[in-house]
């Protein structure tokens, strides 16, 4: 039986692939910070396994867009963190 790696464009496999080694880190950096990096390392895991039959392209590029976000969010929030303030939308 093929994989689902198989089945979907391998380009956007292939950027699921990233994404889910970059939320870990992500997780793993928070976690240290928080003292919780297995409980946060888990609910990445649980949100990708939860999503992992998923053929329908339109429907990953949509979860990968909100997944991005999210991450793109806490880089923001870690970089106002170590400015001091809010950054001024130009």
């Amino acid at each position: 039986m093929p994989s689902l790696q198989d089945q979907l464009p391998p380009e956007l496999a292939h950027d699921v692939i990233r994404l889910y080694r970059e939320c870990l880190r992500r997780a793993k950096f928070i976690g240290h910070q928080n003292h919780n990096t297995e409980l946060l390392v888990d609910m990445v895991r649980q949100q990708f396994k939860r999503h992992k039959q998923e053929t329908d392209p339109a429907k990953i590029e949509k979860l990968k867009d909100d997944a991005a976000r999210a991450l793109i969010n806490h880089i923001l929030y870690e970089a106002e963190k170590m400015v001091g303030g809010k950054f001024k939308k130009s």
